[in-house]
């Protein structure tokens, strides 16, 4: 039996102790300042990929020191439009006392030299965040070798500020201005805590002498290096908790900002590539005939791959046409869904076969069964959600070039060194013969934490010689790709005399990722159990952003609503009853309570529906108003109140809140993806549609800094409370329960 609600315990006063520190002399004099895996680990190689000069020496370094006083973070997280980049150079350069507009931010490179060890400890094991000092270094050398070997440079999980930032990029900044002190207090003959630093210049006021960083960057490097340097506390930050300039959007704005889809490699005369991938999964070309499409213009090359047809011609355009020249038979499906009522067939099948007792037990506590039986009122529902795609709007691409026994890719990629391993093993070749070059990101959602169109590209290149950029269709990436899994759950809560839920009873058929995603941990619940009945899936799985919580957050946050007014309760009331064990969740919704006037008259046709969620270490509370005077759902506004623990840079955490908003209400109104013969229907943004700019409600975000506490993200969290509270808003306005999303097929 898992216990429902494991203590939590906080990592701060840990992060000093994440790996070993060392440092470098740049040539002409500058300053490598760096955390390395284990004392002795070789960094020679990497020196060339990550400075400027001849000579330097570097200790797997984050930032480095240049004799122009510019400071440059060395980042391992890719940079999709949620401003990780600017943040991490800002936790750094905070550390750093460093001139804020002397900062540079560099990506990493992905050749194996940087992982994110924090981030997969974090997941993998996160009990071991807060280990004791004498077993600290052994854990984290583990983890250092685990992110290797599973390729672990990776963005998602809306965990670079709270694993990289918090224990690299602050750790890097602190060490790097000590050692700074240091060789200044030398140079000078004072004391170094006599040594104040502000804005990359160390000051001495009492003889008044004042340096550069740069001047003192040769000697620094000969300090000795502090393995556990003093990190500032909150009332000592200077940039972190400000909304600082992103050092990404000066480039988006002018145009010169290059994505994966503008590689074009020096040297080489690209080719393009389309693609043709089965319609349905699991099928492979049957049969071809190309004749139609071998005498279009510009094409050079038709290729039957066995799991895909590809045309690469002299333009994107032409092979795209040809392609759709090209008459293919597939074969056929083992799979017995069809539609997507078969496929909710598959899931009541496997829920019905579990039963009142069976599955796999998530989280359990108390007697759930004894409190079903003795409760006053019993109340049951259904919940379904349908499969979803990421759609972000940079199309997935390729570029691939194999020659000599190597291969270069250039690509938009969450997960650079997977992809290099997919392409290493595609092409029979060592993951030393592969180059990643991952630039900007026009977005992902976790579309880009698969690889294989990186490999695709790569067999089409070795296939056919030409250096080729592969380019997916929207309508080949909408129909053909991974997805947001569907899911159906069922659910049971037992309430006594006076409205109190004493018993919470769930069962579904998927389980993905974070864990914890299915259990309502912060109410305090008597009797609770949550079971996994697991499912066949028709479609290809891919984590798909807030991933578990973007369904379990609508199916509690729903059901709870349920049982508010089952119980004849104000829903913000009676959530509140049940928070008392969970303090910061009760202060997130009484804010939000208060912040959107709960208790304030509505205008007729209209209601407000609230919700809660943790997810990624941040608590979000929404209320939203929906006007339904028409007969059909407009939103009209949703308040947000979100506790982060800290939020180092607030104007960016509010826009990736109100992103993650949006990209909820979408999902929540109109997402959904229909099945015709196993095939999905919809093919692009005509029929899978978005939510527009006039639909679009005026957002407010507050956010709450409760302090001593891990931090948590802000890429995701904004999501899984808006789908459940615009439900819960429909229901107060017209007295209808919508159980299934998209919401809007209800109203058409």
């Amino acid at each position: 039996m898992n216990e429902l609600s494991p203590e939590k315990k906080s990592r701060l006063g840990k992060w000093s102790r994440r790996g070993f520190i060392g440092a470098g002399v740049l040539a002409g004099g500058g300053l490598l300042i760096g955390i390395g895996v284990r004392p002795g680990n070789p960094i020679d190689e990497l020196a060339p990929k990550v400075a400027a000069g001849e000579g330097e020496q570097l200790v797997n370094s984050w930032v480095k020191i240049d004799t122009d006083n510019i400071v440059t973070a060395i980042v391992p997280h890719c940079e999709m439009g949620q401003g990780a980049h600017s943040v991490l150079g800002q936790m750094l350069a905070d550390e750093l006392d460093a001139d804020w507009n002397k900062v540079r931010v560099m990506q990493a490179p992905a050749d194996g030299s940087y992982v994110v060890t924090d981030t997969a400890r974090m997941f993998v094991a996160p009990f071991t965040m807060n280990a004791a000092d004498w077993i600290e270094p052994t854990w984290n050398g583990l983890f250092t070798q685990v992110a290797r070997l599973a390729d672990a440079m990776i963005t998602g999980g809306s965990s670079s500020i709270r694993t990289t930032g918090q224990h690299s990029m602050r750790i890097a900044g602190a060490a790097a201005r000590q050692m700074l002190v240091g060789a200044a207090a030398e140079g000078w003959d004072v004391p170094a805590g006599e040594i104040v630093t502000r804005g990359s210049m160390l000051i001495h006021e009492a003889s008044g002498r004042r340096a550069p960083y740069a001047e003192f960057a040769s000697a620094a490097a000969e300090q000795r290096m502090d393995q556990t340097p003093q990190l500032k506390t909150a009332d000592q930050y200077r940039l972190m908790g400000r909304s600082m300039a992103r050092t990404d959007i000066p480039a988006k704005v002018d145009g010169s900002a290059r994505f994966g889809i503008d590689a074009e490699p020096e040297g080489l005369d690209l080719s393009y590539a389309a693609a043709i991938r089965p319609p349905v999964p699991g099928t492979s070309v049957a049969a071809m005939d190309a004749t139609a499409a071998q005498d279009m213009g510009g094409v050079l090359q038709i290729l039957n791959m066995g799991d895909f047809v590809a045309v690469v011609a002299d333009s994107y355009w032409q092979a795209e046409q040809a392609a759709r020249a090209i008459d293919i038979e597939w074969s056929a499906s083992d799979s017995p869904v069809r539609t997507m009522t078969d496929q909710y067939g598959v899931f009541a099948a496997a829920l019905d076969e579990a039963g009142d007792d069976g599955g796999e037990e998530a989280a359990a506590r108390g007697d759930v069964r004894a409190g079903l039986a003795d409760a006053a009122t019993r109340i049951e529902a259904e919940y379904r959600v349908p499969y979803l795609a990421h759609a972000p709007m940079e199309p997935m691409n390729c570029t691939a070039h194999v020659a000599d026994g190597a291969c270069d890719i250039w690509t938009s990629t969450q997960v650079p060194l997977m992809a290099r391993s997919a392409v290493a093993e595609t092409l029979g070749l060592g993951a030393e013969d592969v180059t990643i070059h991952h630039p900007y990101l026009g977005g992902a959602f976790g579309r880009r934490l698969g690889a294989e169109y990186v490999a695709m590209a790569a067999r089409i290149a070795q296939a056919t010689g030409y250096p080729v950029k592969l380019i997916w269709s929207r309508g080949e990436d909408t129909q053909k790709a991974l997805y947001r899994d569907a899911d159906t759950c069922r659910m049971a809560a037992g309430l006594a005399d006076n409205g109190d839920l004493t018993a919470y009873d769930a069962i579904f058929t998927q389980r993905h990722d974070p864990a914890e995603a299915c259990v309502p941990a912060m109410y305090d619940i008597a009797n609770t159990r949550v079971r996994l009945a697991e499912a066949p899936l028709h479609l290809p799985f891919q984590a798909w952003r807030a991933v578990d919580h973007s369904k379990q957050g609508f199916f509690i946050e729903s059901f709870i609503d349920e049982a508010a007014h089952a119980a004849g309760s104000d829903p913000v009331e009676y959530r509140l009853a049940m928070l008392g064990k969970s303090p910061r969740h009760a202060a997130v919704l009484r804010e939000a309570a208060r912040i959107s006037g709960w208790n304030g008259e509505t205008a007729q046709g209209r209601g407000r529906g609230v919700a809660i969620v943790e997810s990624f270490g941040t608590i979000v509370a929404q209320v939203v108003e929906v006007d339904m005077a028409s007969g059909k759902p407009r939103l009209e506004k949703v308040w947000a109140v979100c506790d982060a623990g800290y939020v180092m840079n607030p104007d960016g955490f509010r826009n990736q809140i109100e992103g993650g908003i949006v990209f909820g209400l979408t999902a929540a109104l109109y997402g959904e993806l229909d099945l015709k013969d196993g095939a999905i229907v919809q093919s692009n943004f005509h029929d899978y549609r978005m939510l527009r700019i006039d639909e679009t409600p005026d957002i407010e975000v507050a956010i709450i800094n409760s302090g001593d506490v891990p931090v948590g993200g802000a890429g995701e969290p904004g999501l899984p409370p808006a789908a459940p509270a615009l439900a819960n808003a429909i229901f107060v306005a017209t007295g209808e329960r919508i159980r299934t999303l998209p919401l809007a097929r209800q109203f058409v």
